[in-house]
């Protein structure tokens, strides 16, 4: 039997959890390679989620969010600084140019985002169409009026 590891998907797409959970169900390998900068998606209600990603280092100006055609991209690029002029000693903070890429469901939403103590935080909503939500069709019996009235008319 062939194992698949899905932990990159859970990684680059958001508002696909629920399928993807069936899938690793039949799968227990776990791993997956770190990456920079480090993010959790979290689901905080059915229908809204949230993405955080550690940018210590970055100011607002230095970060862009983009969302085009279901893809979420955050840029992070350090802008004005000259890093030659320090003498650091130990420099584990990394300031380093990035671009994440996000994957987004159908329907998702970007609601906002926000830069608070070195975390960037995106919120999201999966907001169905009306003509995509379940609706409840009314069954009509026999006795309805609606068929009373058709065996009534004459041809």
């Amino acid at each position: 039997m062939r194992h698949f590891d899905l932990t990159p998907l859970y990684r680059s797409t958001v508002g696909f959890d629920k399928l993807f959970s069936m899938l690793d169900s039949t799968s227990s390998i776990e791993g997956g390679a770190p990456s920079y900068p480090p993010y959790n998606i979290e689901r905080l209600s059915d229908d809204s989620y949230r993405i955080t990603m550690a940018v210590a280092g970055f100011a607002e100006a230095d970060l862009t969010i983009e969302v085009k055609e279901n893809a979420l991209t955050v840029v992070g690029e350090k802008a004005g600084e000259d890093e030659r002029d320090k003498d650091y000693l130990h420099r584990g903070i990394a300031a380093r140019a990035f671009e994440r890429r996000f994957q987004l469901a159908d329907y998702m939403r970007v609601d906002g985002a926000s830069l608070e103590h070195g975390l960037l935080h995106v919120d999201l909503t999966r907001e169905l169409p009306e003509a995509k939500k379940p609706r409840q069709i009314e069954i009509k019996g026999s006795g309805s009026s609606a068929s009373k009235t058709l065996e009534g008319t004459t041809h």
